[in-house]
């Protein structure tokens, strides 16, 4: 049986209560019988698991420069998510291509639903565009961006413990529907402790990289 870092998973402990239930039918004890003791033996539930969320309160304070009136403007449609990161759980690595999930502690959202307003305001801020919507939107835009969330796990491959991010991109001109850039963000930070609060502090020093880099993609590819 897989373990996981802050407590076994849950369909361990499901299975032993399954399993203790099931023993204490066989003997002829019911709930009455458990009741009338002083302490229940029967499993107690568990905790709900502590939720965390992303955010891009690092460059809260940071001023918009001033986009020029004739600057184009921006759609960003809703991320995608790689296989197996379209989740709530909190993504930890042990071994390379072995995936796990901590089971005290979940993101309130997947991070790619997470990331889409926090995308709008990076690009917002670069002062490219006259306005950076995020889609679905039936505002007229000369520009779209689309990204797709390949990976956002914590690593225990080495010590101190990373959190690893990587985003692809696309912009694309909506007259002619053509690319006009592409390119994968890959960005990591290393984590303050070896556990999942850790893993979310370092997730978060990860997204403050690559919106910066996102950003700064998106002003360059409009003025090439």
């Amino acid at each position: 049986m897989t373990r996981t870092i802050d407590n076994e998973p849950i369909i361990g402990s499901t299975r032993r209560a399954a399993c203790r239930i099931g023993l204490l039918a066989m003997t002829g004890y019911g709930v009455g019988g458990l009741t009338g003791c002083g302490t229940s033996l029967l499993p107690k539930a568990a905790p709900p698991p502590a939720l965390y969320s992303l955010d891009d309160a690092a460059a809260s304070d940071a001023r918009s420069p001033s986009a020029r009136s004739a600057a184009p403007t921006l759609v960003v449609n809703p991320p995608r998510a790689a296989a197996g990161f379209d989740t709530t759980c909190i993504i930890y690595l042990r071994q390379p291509q072995s995936i796990d999930s901590y089971t005290q502690s979940a993101w309130v959202d997947t991070p790619a639903q997470m990331l889409a307003p926090l995308i709008v305001r990076a690009v917002q801020r670069s002062g490219a565009f006259r306005a950076v919507l995020r889609g679905p939107s039936a505002a007229e835009a000369e520009f779209l961006l689309d990204t797709e969330l390949i990976r956002l796990q914590h690593e225990f491959m080495g010590r101190p413990s990373r959190v690893r991010l990587t985003l692809r991109a696309g912009l694309i001109a909506t007259a002619s529907r053509r690319v006009l850039a592409s390119r994968e963000f890959d960005a990591s930070a290393v984590a303050p402790s070896e556990d999942a609060p850790g893993g979310v502090t370092a997730a978060h020093m990860a997204v403050q990289t690559l919106l910066a880099e996102l950003a700064a993609f998106c002003a360059s590819a409009i003025a090439d």
